[in-house]
């Protein structure tokens, strides 16, 4: 069975690869993260991989990021959950904004994938 420790780092390391892809508005990095049935909900609604990955196709939409108390669920040997504190900044913003993020990462066909993501916005 794979150490929950491990698990973590690894999907921290992923995470990271999503928020990065995000920075350089990389959306086949992006994409290449993501299952094809990815589901985010977020504050304005429902949204699926084409939508995520979207969001950069017009470049970044992030300057910088930072991620913080992070938590892991391990659900089984193939799938954690990564709940963890995000404060980033959008691109042409000097503004920090902060949400709360839930990611479902699953191991299929021998390589992790995010599924699922939840973002909650914090109040100031």
């Amino acid at each position: 069975m794979i150490h929950e420790k491990d698990m973590k780092s690894r999907l921290v390391a992923l995470e990271t690869q999503v928020w990065e892809a995000l920075v350089r508005g990389d959306s086949a990095a992006d994409g290449a993260l993501l299952t094809d049935d990815f589901l985010g909900v977020y504050p304005d609604g429902f949204a699926g991989k084409e939508a995520h990955t979207g969001q950069v196709s017009d470049g970044p939409s992030f300057a910088a990021y930072d991620l913080s108390d992070l938590h892991l669920r391990q659900i089984s040997e193939r799938a954690g959950l990564l709940s963890y504190r995000a404060a980033y900044q959008r691109v042409d913003s000097e503004v920090w904004e902060v949400m709360l993020i839930t990611s479902l990462w699953e191991l299929r066909e021998g390589q992790w994938r995010n599924s699922f993501s939840q973002d909650t916005p914090l109040r100031k």
